[in-house]
């Protein structure tokens, strides 16, 4: 009975084609590019707001939930490949 419960788990390969697992990074590269983009124009932003705020007199503060949202976008999109990884290898 204790032999039955413990047999191996299957643990099968992979056997994607090759052109589709090149065309598969590529899409992803230019997607965590773009992520990376998107961050950098977002921090930008947010700054160029909170410079305008403080100097049209209103308080600044506003903008850091802004600029909180966005660095956790960063980390996000930082994070997402390695997490794929980790899960599918």
């Amino acid at each position: 009975m204790v032999s039955l419960l413990a047999a191996a788990i299957p643990n099968p390969q992979r056997n994607a084609p090759a052109a589709l697992t090149e065309k598969i990074d590529l899409v992803l590269g230019i997607a965590a590019w773009a992520g990376t983009a998107a961050g950098v124009v977002g921090v930008l932003v947010t700054g160029i707001m909170m410079s305008v705020s403080i100097k049209q007199g209103t308080q600044a503060s506003d903008h850091v939930g802004r600029l909180g949202m966005v660095f956790g976008g960063c980390v996000l999109v930082a994070t997402a490949g390695p997490l794929v990884q980790f899960v599918f290898n």
